[in-house]
């Protein structure tokens, strides 16, 4: 839905398809009819982020929820943030139109830590306070995963939650906590996170003490109200078990990874040392090719892509 307040510009912008949405396969909701709002935010360009297959997957997965309704959104470019300041637009949700602000969960994927800036830039635009502890109880909770949160505290003080691991399992037990504590009728954020805490895989910065050697590094880590000492990433076992869209939004404007795509494994066989992302990713898991083949024919059927691309590390392993 395009906002008012944004179609008097918009012509005067490079690439307005950026920020309009309406895109075929994008997923409207009633906003009277769900429980849980998850602004899905990609910190960089339109054509980036709708290139992410993890947006993708926890896109599909969170709106086949029939009370939860996920949505894009992405750092603008230069002249559109020049734009959207000098006419105190807020960052805004591409399906509704509707500011972050509105929502219940603010969810960053962190994939490389040259975004973080824009994190800052996308909050300052919502109006959400950069620090956990500065947030009111009615501000969306701030969650942060991707594989840069494998080292959570350069940003810890900004995040409520932090999902360390594959989110396909865990965002599930966190909108089932969230969805009992807000039908309950008193809404209590403290109380909130705390319990989300229990959940394997969720780290809350606010419920632990860091100190800190004089070089940086961590000196001590105390967990506090009884929070856990350790926190476990999720991995998902069975890869042709595990949820996956039938179909993507498909961008009006051209994307750096223009196809379809299907994931045909995680984790990798080399382990090379120099490799983060074989890190992260283990252990190897790999989707049986009948449900490969499968997934690439719904979405080409869904799409119209023409070309599908296997994703994975080292796919031709």
């Amino acid at each position: 839905m395009v906002r008012s307040d944004i179609e008097k510009f918009l012509l005067s912008v490079e690439k307005p398809g950026r920020y309009v949405g309406g895109e075929p396969n994008s997923v409207v909701k009633n906003r009277d009819e769900v429980n849980i709002r998850f602004a899905f935010c990609f910190p960089d360009v339109y054509e980036i982020g709708m290139s992410h297959l993890g947006m993708k997957i926890l896109y599909g997965l969170y709106n086949a929820i029939p009370d939860v309704w996920c949505e894009r959104v992405f750092a603008p470019w230069p002249d559109m943030e020049e734009k959207m300041r000098a006419h105190s637009v807020p960052l805004y949700g591409l399906e509704s139109g509707d500011s972050l602000k509105e929502f219940d969960f603010v969810g960053f994927t962190l994939q490389y830590e040259l975004s973080y800036s824009n994190i800052f830039t996308m909050l300052h635009l919502s109006g959400i306070p950069f620090l956990s502890a500065e947030r009111a109880n009615d501000d969306p909770i701030v969650v942060l995963g991707g594989p840069c949160v494998c080292n959570p505290e350069p940003l810890a003080d900004l995040a409520d939650i932090v999902s360390l691991g594959e989110g396909e399992e865990v965002s599930i037990e966190m909108f089932d906590l969230y969805r009992r504590h807000k039908l309950s009728g008193h809404f209590d954020r403290r109380k909130f996170l705390r319990e989300a805490a229990d959940i394997p895989g969720l780290y809350i910065p606010s419920l632990y003490d860091v100190r800190y050697h004089e070089d940086g590094t961590i000196a001590a880590f105390t967990p506090k109200d009884g929070a856990p000492a350790t926190i476990q990433k999720r991995v998902i076992q069975d890869m042709s078990a595990v949820y996956y869209p039938e179909k993507f939004v498909v961008p009006i404007i051209e994307i750096v990874h223009d196809r379809a795509v299907t994931e045909i494994f995680r984790g990798c066989i080399r382990g090379c040392r120099f490799c983060q992302a074989g890190y992260i990713y283990r252990p190897n898991r790999e989707k049986d090719y009948r449900t490969a083949d499968s997934q690439s024919r719904s979405l080409c059927d869904t799409t119209g892509y023409e070309e599908v691309s296997l994703s994975s590390l080292s796919s031709s392993d």
